[in-house]
């Protein structure tokens, strides 16, 4: 495997720091602090999570020659190293460090035999100076794997045929929870089932459960839309996602017990509400919306019971998404366009706990 290597980044890092703390809009000062941009390679870097000892993210980013699409890298944010751990091959997303252990599990198609069709097909229409709009690929050959860093050996976890991805796992390392497609595979469709797949694949997204070598492939939901983006909550007692509704324009923050039982809605925002992550604290929920407007997404929080009004943490037009707490809950990671145009990049700030405590007390209860 290659390794794409970055030593050059811990000076850029410290100018960014310098002109995105003066940025910081003022709404947002009562929970963020020293704002700065850690990406700045590539034409879109996202979905930083951290490692469990709070030194590194991994994270996805579009900067690798050759190919067009995510590949999974890994930042020291200490020295500002950046390493490829992923193929280079193919597409790839939803990249998570394993909690006591040298693992990463991240998803890829690399063992695709059409990955470099699909490449050169992207380069080639990119070169001609077309123009689409951004959209997530819900590959069928998307597979989760996971790579141990110190060997380099890298285990394949799902075969199914169909999207398997957004995977995490749970806080002792021995569970992971993902989304998957597979149910529109592995039976035969209605008509309007086979024209919902080729218009809305997401549809057919569901919760699942494995073992971290992954056996024991369970189904947690079954409910019609996208159900997706799962995490663990702090001790691993609940998992957290985001559900769509069939229309697939309104989603909400739900949470249920890792077998599936207990579901509880925690947000009803009329919105596209996502990406829900919950503080090391326990005590509330991260997560993105477009409450304020249909392509101006920013960053709310919730008490993790549900019983409150979100609470915005954001004040940036455009996108401001993906929000992942420090394991200390001192620090914010996000995937944001603040800096300009439309692709994201990864951001980092200081975080207070008091200040969300405080914001969230004072919510109103939720309607």
């Amino acid at each position: 495997m290659r390794i794409w290597h970055v030593t050059a980044i811990a000076a850029v890092l410290g100018q960014a720091l310098a002109a995105q703390t003066s940025a910081t809009p003022s709404g947002e000062r009562e929970f963020l602090s020293r704002v700065r941009r850690l990406t700045v390679d590539g034409r879109r870097a996202g979905e930083g999570y951290w490692a469990p000892d709070g030194t590194r993210l991994v994270f996805q980013s579009e900067r690798e020659p050759g190919n067009p699409f995510y590949q999974i890298y890994v930042m020291d944010l200490s020295a500002g190293d950046v390493n490829r751990v992923s193929p280079g091959m193919g597409k790839t997303t939803c990249a998570f460090f394993r909690p006591t252990s040298d693992e990463i599990m991240f998803s890829s198609t690399h063992l695709d035999p059409t990955s470099r069709e699909q490449q050169k097909a992207e380069l080639d229409f990119r070169a001609s100076g077309k123009e689409r709009r951004y959209s997530w690929d819900y590959d069928p050959e998307m597979d989760i794997f996971a790579l141990n860093e110190k060997s380099g050996a890298m285990k394949r976890l799902t075969t199914a045929r169909g999207y398997d991805a957004e995977g995490s796992y749970s806080p002792d390392g021995q569970w992971i929870v993902f989304a998957s497609m597979r149910d529109a595979y592995d039976r035969t469709l209605t008509p309007a089932e086979q024209k919902q797949l080729e218009t809305d694949p997401s549809y057919f997204a569901e919760i699942y459960l494995m073992r971290a070598d992954g056996s024991g492939q369970k189904r947690l939901t079954s409910v019609a839309g996208y159900d997706g983006g799962p995490f663990f909550n702090h001790d691993g007692s609940r998992i957290i996602w985001r559900r769509f509704e069939e229309n697939g324009l309104i989603a909400d923050v739900y949470s249920m017990k890792p077998d599936g039982a207990d579901v509880k809605k925690i947000t009803a925002f009329g919105a596209m509400s996502w990406a829900p992550y919950e503080h090391a604290s326990g005590q509330y929920i991260i997560f993105a919306s477009n409450k304020l407007g249909f392509e101006n997404f920013e960053l709310f929080m919730v008490d993790s019971a549900g019983t409150k009004e979100p609470v915005r943490v954001t004040y940036s037009d455009g996108f401001d998404g993906l929000p992942v707490p420090s394991p200390d809950g001192k620090q914010l990671a996000w995937t944001s366009s603040r800096s300009g145009g439309a692709a994201g990049q990864l951001f980092l700030a200081q975080w207070s706990h008091e200040n969300a405590l405080a914001a969230i007390k004072a919510a109103p209860l939720r309607k």
